[in-house]
């Protein structure tokens, strides 16, 4: 089944015009990670990684989180465009989110400027904001994009969404 676009909204973007391969694009809007009651993460130089039927994937610096709620994870998997993935535990407010985050130390030259960034899925921690914004989680357990009110899907993850 071919999936039929969602109709645009005034200032939304279709994640059925994002490319494939992705495109990695710089955003200075201010993003928000709290996990355990305690804001995590916080930052307004960020990238977006947007791809054909993904909500935008986030990457934070790593100079983003607070000191300690940051712990390497068991596990890694292989993304086709941006190389070997590293996950990470995150913590903090007595919360400890195993394997919630991930990065590409060294990713395929397109993607350099993420190297060491750090991307999470945000159904496993209390709350993501991207300006002021809360999140939506992408469907499914094994993508990590965000759904904000200025991305129109439909959007890959979710039940009869796997040949897209």
């Amino acid at each position: 089944m071919t999936p039929i676009p969602d109709p645009l909204k005034p200032g939304q973007e279709s994640v059925w015009s994002y490319p494939r391969p992705p495109r990695l694009e710089a955003s200075d809007r201010r993003v928000e990670v709290w996990l355990g009651g305690v804001k995590i993460a916080d930052t307004d130089r960020a990238y977006r990684v947007l791809e054909t039927s993904h909500p935008p994937g986030w990457y934070l610096p790593p100079d983003a989180f607070l000191p300690g709620t940051v712990q390497p994870a068991s596990g890694s998997s292989v993304c086709e465009w941006k190389g070997r993935a590293t996950y990470w535990t995150l913590q903090a407010g007595g919360v400890r989110a195993e394997a919630a985050a991930w990065s590409y130390e060294r990713p395929t030259p397109t993607f350099q400027p993420i190297a060491g960034y750090l991307s999470l899925y945000a159904g496993r921690v209390d709350e993501v904001r991207v300006d002021g914004e809360r999140v939506t989680p992408q469907p499914g357990r094994f993508y990590g994009g965000w759904i904000t009110q200025d991305v129109a899907g439909p959007f890959k993850g979710g039940p009869g969404s796997m040949g897209w």
